[in-house]
């Protein structure tokens, strides 16, 4: 599934080539993805120019001056840019087409992603008004982590998990950040000091900005007709590793579940 990092690199890769440009005509080939997608959104988006491209948690927004286009990845969706005349696919299920002819589009397999369009605030629409704070910024911290924690009995794990605490941290960066951070998954999230939550912050975000940093490096995938971007080949130290050997100590990495998620840590290392 496309995680926070995976979002900011689509956006980074579309942006250039869309931002600025008019869309001459919108293509809808299948309407019938997590939400119905508007019969009338080709009606209400040929004319419009895209003012920006920017990233909400897992959602990107192409907004012009009447509007927002809401596109959220769901578990196998992707967006590429590609010239006018370029065959469509058996999951190309939208393109957006611009007056210089560059095609954006939609390809989502299992069909869980979403193509939206409000003429609302995006602050104001359901699916984003109670998310908590992008990770990457400066609202987020130790402290409103440590606010947020006290009195609750849940696995530290699921907490940072938890979009309306904080958005963006999935599965794989979740347990990468703990690690980083020397806390233990299962910990209960009241139970943790200030000064870790200030550290695990600060892990949180720096695993996310390494992610984006690699991911930049395929780019240039954003544009090409064949195939899905190949996002992060990252080099993990613990997730996917359970019963391999911790690189910091040597021992070998203990794998649970947590609320049916994977979580893999090191024993000694992270308390």
């Amino acid at each position: 599934m496309p995680e926070l990092p995976e979002v900011e690199t689509t956006c980074r890769g579309i942006a250039p080539h869309i931002e600025g440009q008019t869309i001459k005509q919108v293509i809808v080939r299948q309407p019938k993805l997590r939400w119905p997608v508007s019969e009338t959104l080709n009606q209400a988006l040929s004319g419009l120019r895209i003012e920006s491209v920017s990233r909400r948690a897992k959602y990107l927004l192409l907004a012009t001056d009447a509007g927002t286009v809401l596109v959220h990845l769901g578990m196998s969706g992707s967006l590429r840019i590609m010239s006018a005349g370029q065959i469509a696919g058996k999951h190309d299920h939208i393109d957006f087409i611009f007056h210089d002819d560059t095609v954006l589009r939609f390809n989502d397999p299992r069909r869980f992603g979403a193509v939206l369009w409000t003429t609302a605030p995006t602050a104001e629409h359901q699916l984003l008004k109670d998310l908590g704070p992008e990770p990457l910024l400066t609202d987020f911290n130790g402290e409103l982590l440590y606010t947020l924690s006290k009195n609750r009995k849940t696995a530290v794990k699921t907490f940072i998990m938890d979009s309306h605490i904080v958005v963006g941290v999935g599965n794989i960066y979740a347990n990468e950040a703990l690690f980083m951070a020397g806390i233990a998954p299962a910990r209960q999230a009241g139970n943790i000091s200030l000064a870790r939550y200030q550290k695990l912050a600060d892990c949180i975000r720096v695993v996310l900005q390494q992610a984006i940093i690699q991911g930049g490096t395929t780019l240039r995938d954003f544009v090409n007709e064949a195939g899905k971007p190949g996002y992060f080949q990252q080099q993990l130290k613990v997730y996917g590793r359970g019963g391999l050997p911790c690189l910091n100590c040597n021992q070998p990495l203990t794998e649970i579940r947590l609320a049916n998620r994977s979580s893999v840590f090191c024993s000694h290392c992270q308390r």
